[in-house]
C-alpha cells in the first residue's frame, strides 16, 4: 500500500471511530486532550498497526479495542498522574541530577514497606530512579527470579499489595525518585492466567501463545536458534502432556512465549502496561524485547516487527500516559543495541560499555574500550543510555567481533581470556568470580559476581592483603566513576556502594542452586552498611568517594546526557580520556586502568588557556598542564577547564 494512501485510510479510520471513543468520555475536557494527543501520533501508529495486523480479517475491530484501552487508561488515570503528564519536560531524564539505583525488594529491605522506609537513605545517595526488580507475583520456586510473572496486576504477597506498590510510587514522587518497574514482555509464567486457560482447553487463550502439535515445526525453527540457558533449559520447546502440545519456551520450561502474531495479545500487553503507568510507575524496564516475534528461517531476535510493536506501544502511551518512559533491555549486538532508542524507547542499557570497562580492567588497556565507544557512544537525539558496571543479570561478553578485529584482536580468542580470567583461572588475576551457562558446544560462557569481588576485594581480604585492598579499592572506584560520568543515567545495584562480596548461600536453596547468578544477589549487609561513613573502614573507603562523584555530577551541566562526549587518545595505553562538553560546561575525565602510576602528556590533551591551573574536581587539587599529568594506580582525575 503506498504512503498516501495509508495516509487516507489513517484519516478515515480515525473519522469512523473517534465517536466511539468520544462516547468513552463523561468529560469533554479530559475527551479534548486525550484526541489531540490521538492525532497527533495516530498516522504513525495506524500504519505500525497497519504493518504488523493489517491481514487479519477483523483488523478494525482490534484497532478499535486497542484505542479503546488506551482510552480507558487515560479516563482511569489518577489526576496527579495526569498533571505530570502536563508538566514534565520531554527530556527530563537527560539532566544531570539523574541517579538511578536497582535492588530486589525482598534481599534489600524485606518488602515494600522495608523500602519506603529506606527512601532517606535513597536521597542521600543522590537517587532520583529507583528500579525494584520483579516484585509481582509469580510461582514460588520456578520463577528465574521473578521474571515467570503470573500477574501484572499483583504483587508477590510476600512483598505487599498492589495498593501499597502505588502509595510507593507516590511517596518516591514526592521526594524526587521515579519509580522503574520490570515489564516482561516476550513471556508469561505458565501460572498466569492467560496460560492456565490455554492448559484448561480455552482454545482462545491457546492463541495467546505458540503452541504446535507435533515436533516438525519446532524442529524447523530450532535450525536458527540460540539456547539462551543451555544448562538450565537447553532447547526452546516443551512437551506439556495436559494440553499434548510443545510450547515455545525460549528462556525456561516454564515460562510460555506470548504469540505477538495475535492481536489481542497486543491489546491485552497494552491494558497490562497503562495498568502499571497508573499505578505511578515512571519507567518501564522492557525486559527481552528482541525475542518477541517469530519469524521461520531466521533467530527470531531483533527482528522488525519486534521493532514496530515496541514502536507502537510507544505511542499508545505518549497517548495515555506520556509521563513513563520505556528503557530498553536488548543484550544483543553493539549494532542492534541502539535500534530500539529513538521511535521505540527513550533509554537504554548500554551493556556494550559496562563489559568492556571489565574488558579494561582485565587487560590494563583501554584500547577496545575507547575504539568500541568513539564509534558506538552517540545516540539518537532525545534519548539517553543507562550506564552501570553490572546488574543483577550475569556478564556476557558482547562486544563486536569486527572492533576486536580491527585492532588485530580475535574476539573469540578474547572472550576465552575474560573467562577464565573473571573466575579466577588466569594466573594473575583478583578476580573472584564464578561461571554461568557454559555451553560446551560454542565454550560460550557468562560471567557472575559483584562488583567488589570481581575487582579483586574478595580475595584481597581473604588473603588479608592491605596493599591488594587498595587496589581492589580503587578498581572499583575507577569503573563507577566512568558509569557516573559518562552522560545518561547512572545505575547502582544497591550495595555496591559499599562494596558487598559475592554471597555464596544461594547454593543452600534448592531453587536457586543451580543458578549462580544468586551469587551477586546478597541480602543486605547491615552491618556493613552501618560503617558506610566511616572513612577508615572498606564500605566508608568506597562509599565516601562515590557519593562526592555523585554530588559532583548533580551539580555540573557537561555531565547532561544531552551534551557532547569525546573519547580521546591518551597516548598512553592504560589510560583512558574523556571530554564531555555541554551549555558553556567542559571538563575531561582521566582514568588509569594500571595497578602502576601512568603519565599523559600535556600534548594529548585538548587546548585550554595554561595561565588557568585545571581544578580536579575530586580532590580540589590544581593542575597546570604545560607539565604531564601523572596518575596513580587506577587514579581517577575529574579537570573542569570551562
Amino acid at each position: 500500500m503506498s504512503t498516501s494512501s495509508t495516509q487516507t485510510k489513517a484519516v478515515q479510520s480515525l473519522q469512523r471511530l473517534s465517536p466511539r471513543l468520544r462516547s468513552l468520555f463523561s468529560d469533554p475536557a479530559s475527551w479534548s486532550i486525550f484526541e489531540a494527543r490521538l492525532q497527533k501520533h495516530f498516522p504513525t501508529l495506524f500504519e505500525l498497526l497497519l504493518g504488523l495486523y493489517g491481514s487479519n480479517y477483523d483488523f478494525f475491530y482490534h484497532l478499535e479495542m486497542i484505542l479503546s484501552a488506551a482510552a480507558q487508561a487515560f479516563i482511569e488515570r489518577p489526576q496527579a498522574l495526569k498533571r505530570l503528564d502536563m508538566d514534565r519536560a520531554a527530556n527530563w531524564f537527560q539532566s544531570e541530577k539523574m541517579m538511578g539505583g536497582v535492588c530486589y525488594v525482598d534481599l534489600y529491605a524485606g518488602d515494600l514497606q522495608g523500602i519506603r522506609a529506606r527512601i532517606p537513605y535513597f536521597k542521600e545517595l543522590g537517587l532520583t530512579y529507583l528500579h525494584l526488580m520483579p516484585l509481582f507475583k509469580a510461582p514460588p520456586d520456578n520463577n528465574d527470579g521473578g521474571y515467570a510473572v503470573s500477574s501484572f496486576r499483583e504483587v508477590n504477597p510476600t512483598l505487599g499489595t498492589m495498593a501499597e506498590l502505588a502509595a510507593l510510587a507516590d511517596e518516591l514522587r514526592a521526594n524526587g525518585i521515579s519509580l522503574c518497574l520490570d515489564f516482561v514482555f516476550n513471556h508469561t509464567s505458565d501460572e498466569h492466567d492467560w496460560a492456565l486457560k490455554a492448559r484448561a482447553g480455552d482454545v482462545d487463550y491457546q492463541e495467546f501463545y505458540l503452541l504446535f502439535e507435533d515436533r516438525q515445526l519446532p524442529d524447523l525453527y530450532e535450525r536458527n536458534l540460540r539456547e539462551i540457558f543451555p544448562e538450565q533449559a537447553p532447547g526452546s520447546f516443551t512437551y506439556f502432556p495436559e494440553v499434548k502440545k510443545w510450547v515455545w519456551t525460549t528462556f525456561n520450561t516454564f515460562q510460555w512465549d506470548l504469540n505477538y502474531r495475535n492481536p489481542a495479545v497486543f491489546t491485552a500487553m497494552l491494558q497490562e502496561m497503562l495498568f502499571l503507568a497508573n499505578q505511578g510507575v515512571e519507567v518501564l524496564r522492557l525486559d527481552a524485547v528482541a525475542f518477541i516475534w517469530k519469524e521461520m528461517g531466521t533467530t527470531c531476535e531483533n527482528l522488525p516487527q519486534a521493532h514496530d510493536i515496541i514502536a507502537a506501544y510507544n505511542l499508545l502511551v505518549r497517548i495515555a500516559a506520556p509521563a513513563m518512559i520505556f528503557k530498553s533491555e536488548a543484550i544483543v549486538h553493539p549494532d542492534d543495541v541502539v535500534k530500539y532508542l529513538g521511535r521505540e524507547c527513550q533509554i537504554s542499557y548500554n551493556p556494550t560499555f559496562m563489559v568492556l570497562l571489565w574488558e579494561a580492567l582485565a587487560t590494563r588497556e583501554v584500547k577496545l574500550l575507547r575504539h568500541s565507544m568513539a564509534k558506538r557512544f552517540a545516540l539518537p537525539a532525545g534519548t539517553a543510555w543507562v550506564n552501570y558496571v553490572r546488574s543483577h543479570d550475569d556478564i556476557g561478553w558482547s562486544f563486536a567481533n569486527e572492533d576486536a578485529a580491527e585492532l588485530w584482536m580475535n574476539g573469540e580468542d578474547h572472550r576465552r581470556f575474560l573467562n577464565n580470567f573473571y573466575v579466577g583461572r588466569f594466573e594473575g588475576s583478583f578476580a573472584s568470580g564464578l561461571p554461568f551457562n557454559y555451553n560446551p558446544r560454542t565454550g560460550d560462557m557468562r560471567i557472575c559476581g559483584t562488583t567488589a569481588s570481581l575487582a579483586g576485594l574478595e580475595r584481597a581480604i581473604v588473603n588479608n592483603d592491605p596493599t591488594e585492598i587498595d587496589l581492589a579499592i580503587g578498581r572499583v572506584l575507577l569503573i563507577e566513576s566512568l558509569a557516573i560520568g559518562a552522560g545518561g543515567i547512572p545505575l547502582l545495584y544497591l550495595g555496591d556502594e559499599f562494596g558487598q562480596l559475592n554471597d555464596y548461600d544461594y547454593r543452600k536453596e534448592p531453587a536457586k542452586a543451580t543458578d549462580s547468578r544468586w551469587v551477586h544477589r546478597p541480602a543486605f549487609n547491615e552491618s556493613v552498611f552501618a560503617q558506610r561513613s566511616d572513612p577508615q573502614a572498606i564500605s566508608g573507603r568506597i562509599y565516601l568517594p562515590l557519593l562526592r562523584m555523585i554530588h559532583i555530577r548533580k551539580s555540573n551541566p557537561a555531565f547532561a546526557a544531552n551534551g557532547r562526549m569525546n573519547w580521546l587518545d591518551s597516548g598512553n595505553e592504560h589510560v583512558l580520556i574523556l571530554e564531555r562538553v555541554h551549555a558553556g560546561h567542559a571538563l575531561l575525565m582521566l582514568a588509569n586502568f594500571s595497578e602502576k602510576t601512568q603519565i599523559v602528556e600535556q600534548r594529548f590533551l585538548p587546548a585550554h588557556d595554561l595561565r588557568q591551573p585545571l581544578a580536579d574536581l575530586l580532590t580540589g587539587t590544581s593542575y597546570a598542564l604545560e607539565r604531564s599529568v601523572k596518575l596513580p594506580p587506577y587514579g581517577v582525575l575529574w579537570l573542569q577547564y570551562a
